[in-house]
Parts: C-alpha cells; sequence; structure tokens
C-alpha cells in the first residue's frame, strides 16, 4: 500500500503565513480524496510539541531525527535524510535533496519573489530559497506552481527539467460562512461599522505602505483599515508608516493572527479588500475575500490578476493615488460594489481545496505509473 508524506514543518513555524494554510489546507484535502490503496502521514523536524502539525485523517507527524535548524542545514548541504513513505510532497522549497530509490518527490514552488523581489526577504533567506528551488527542479519528479503566472515567469531564473503542474488553491468552507456568534466576535475584535481590509503577513512586499500612504490621500474614502496577519520580515509598524503618510494612526486597526471563524467574521464585514502586493504567487487573501463576496481591488501583480479573473479593480503597483481612486470608485458606488461582489462568488466557485487536492493526486499517481512501468520494462 503506498504513502504518501506530507512535509508540515511550515505548521511550526513562527509566521507560518500563507504557505501554512497551504500546507493545512492541502494536506487534509489530500486525505479526504485519497485514491484507492494510498494512505497519507505527515513528517516534521524533532519539536517538543508538534500539535500544531497535527490534521485529522493524517497519520504522525513523524519526528524526524533533527531539530529545525539542523534540518534546513542537511537538506541544505545534501544529506539524502528521507522523511518516509514511497511519495513525498514538500509543500514550501524544505525538501530532501532529492528522491529515495524507488520513491517520488514533488516539490510545491509558490512565487517568483527570491529573484523579482529578492528586497522582500532577508540576503540569507534569498540564498536558501533560489538554492532549494534551483535543486527540486533539477531532482524533484515534479514541481506544483499556483498559477500559470508561475509557471512562465520561472524558467526565466531557474532550468526547469522537471515538469511543472499548475494546481491553483482553494477556499476554506470555515472562512466563507459566519459563525452563529458572529456580532459577539465582531465586537470583541473591535471591528469598526465599515472599513478596508487587508489579510496577510505585514511584510514590505504586501504593499501596506502604498495602502496606507493611498488612505490618506485626500481623495481616498474616509474609512479606518484593519489588518489581519503577524508580522514578518522586515519589522513594519503600521503606526509608525501611517504617521508618516499622514494617516491618524487611530484608523490602523491591527488584528495578528486570528482563527477561521475570526476571519469569516472580519471578511463579512470588510466594505472592500484591499491587495496591493508588489509580488505574489497566487493570493489567497484575494480569493478569500471573493467568496465571501467582498469587493476587491489588486495590484497589477500578474498573479492577482489571474486569479481575480477580471472581477477586481486593478491598480498599477505603487501607485498611491490609483489605489485611491480605486477604493473611492468601489466604496462610492453601491451598484457596481454589488454586481463585483456577485462576481467574484462566481469566479471563487472554481476553486477548492478538494479540486486542488485531486490534481495533486492525479499528478503522484500519474509519476508512480511512469516509475513502476520504468522497473518493470
Amino acid at each position: 500500500m503506498p504513502k504518501l508524506v506530507v512535509l508540515l514543518e511550515q505548521l511550526l513555524a513562527p509566521v507560518p503565513g500563507g504557505t501554512g494554510r497551504y500546507s493545512r489546507e492541502l494536506t487534509a484535502a489530500l486525505a479526504a480524496t485519497a485514491p484507492a490503496g494510498w494512505t497519507v502521514g505527515s513528517a516534521v523536524a524533532r519539536h517538543a510539541d508538534p500539535t500544531p502539525a497535527i490534521i485529522p485523517g493524517v497519520e504522525g507527524p513523524r519526528l524526524l531525527p533533527l531539530p529545525r535548524q539542523a534540518l534546513v542545514a542537511a537538506w541544505d548541504s545534501g544529506v539524502p535524510l528521507w522523511p518516509g513513505g514511497d511519495a513525498v510532497h514538500a509543500p514550501t522549497p524544505l525538501a530532501p535533496p532529492g528522491p529515495r530509490r524507488g520513491c517520488e518527490l514533488v516539490v510545491t514552488v509558490h512565487d517568483t519573489v527570491p529573484w523579482t523581489y529578492p528586497d522582500g526577504l532577508t540576503r540569507r533567506g534569498v540564498g536558501w530559497h533560489r538554492r532549494m528551488v534551483e535543486r527540486a527542479a533539477r531532482r524533484a519528479d515534479a514541481l506544483v506552481v499556483p498559477t500559470a503566472a508561475v509557471a512562465q515567469d520561472l524558467p526565466r531564473h531557474v532550468p526547469c527539467p522537471a515538469r511543472v503542474y499548475v494546481v491553483g488553491e482553494g477556499v476554506t468552507a470555515a472562512v466563507t460562512h459566519l459563525p452563529v456568534q458572529a456580532a459577539g466576535i465582531a465586537t470583541r475584535l473591535g471591528l469598526p461599522p465599515r472599513y478596508v481590509l487587508a489579510v496577510g503577513t505585514l511584510e514590505p512586499r504586501k504593499g501596506i505602505e502604498t495602502l496606507l500612504a493611498a488612505l490618506a490621500a485626500p481623495h481616498a474614502p474616509d474609512l479606518p483599515v484593519v489588518l489581519v496577519g503577524q508580522p514578518g520580515w522586515g519589522r513594519l509598524e503600521p503606526a509608525a508608516l501611517a504617521r508618516r503618510s499622514g494617516l491618524d494612526p487611530a484608523r490602523v486597526h491591527l488584528l495578528g493572527r486570528i482563527t477561521d471563524q475570526e476571519l469569516a467574521v472580519v471578511l463579512h464585514g470588510a466594505a472592500v479588500l484591499a491587495a496591493p502586493s508588489l509580488a505574489e504567487g497566487f493570493g489567497l487573501p484575494l480569493l478569500e475575500a471573493m467568496a465571501a463576496g467582498v469587493p476587491v481591488v489588486h495590484s497589477d501583480v500578474p498573479a492577482l490578476v489571474e486569479v481575480a479573473g477580471g472581477v477586481g479593480v486593478t491598480v498599477q503597483r505603487n501607485d498611491v493615488g490609483a489605489l485611491a481612486a480605486a477604493l473611492r470608485a468601489v466604496l462610492s458606488d453601491p451598484g457596481a460594489a454589488q454586481a463585483m461582489s456577485a462576481a467574484g462568488r462566481r469566479r471563487a466557485q472554481q476553486f477548492s481545496w478538494e479540486r486542488t487536492a485531486r490534481r495533486v493526486w492525479s499528478m503522484h499517481v500519474e509519476l508512480r505509473h511512469c516509475r513502476t512501468r520504468r522497473v518493470t520494462s
């Protein structure tokens, strides 16, 4: 009975971010859609408490013999420590240096940020991501990318002899349905009656500085902004950025990391979602906002344009005036906002984690069949 092992180390990272959400949702969906004869397990580095990496229906996590930093260093230097299973799926570039004999290795590459926007990472992070992705392209059996935009851009930076599969992400049902206790959650979070929303790790490439400057513009909508997400690299201080832009810091509401139930309440209370990112590989907050019926204004990052599918308002990256005007246009025209809401819901229905998992399974099954045929021929 073949076993697929998914590496879930990102769930134990200090800031799991969007790749953590991807890892959890994909793995749960893989377990729910496993083909006959397959089982799904997980593996992580040695941790005192691996509880955050436990996913119902998934065996494990199996603890590897090395702690996180040592495991990262070992795989980076080429130590062939196999995490178990007949096939391994690495939902981030943290992966073994190559497949074990008779096994398959697939790695998800979320974006080309280490090449196109290196300022969005530390110098060490840029080097590590480049090395791991370049090696995965050479040695893994296949790469998964979330958008055609990434698939088209990746060969410009990395030779890609490995097969590349475009597999989009999905919408978590929990964030699109209001919980019974929604009013109490809104009160506890201190949500304003009407607000602009931005969701994502607080780091430079998310364009938060541009958003705050846009809301300070004279022609911008006079609304507060709610920021959801943990602080990441770059030590952004939204209050300081607001003051620098001339925006009253009292209009900036920081929620940090919140639960799916809380996110559902925050999404449904938003008047518009702003996604002014400078670089992205997919844009899950954009998709989840559309699924919740929230109009979206996003930058012209190719991946965001692809995911939005024409139902959002697109503005040029770093263009403060254009972002302010777009937000005002959406918020001042209820009819247009309602039409965007309906179109966004329809667009989001094309994405689901079940569909994502089934496409990933078809890839793993195909790779196993190809390997079996080679062995028996």
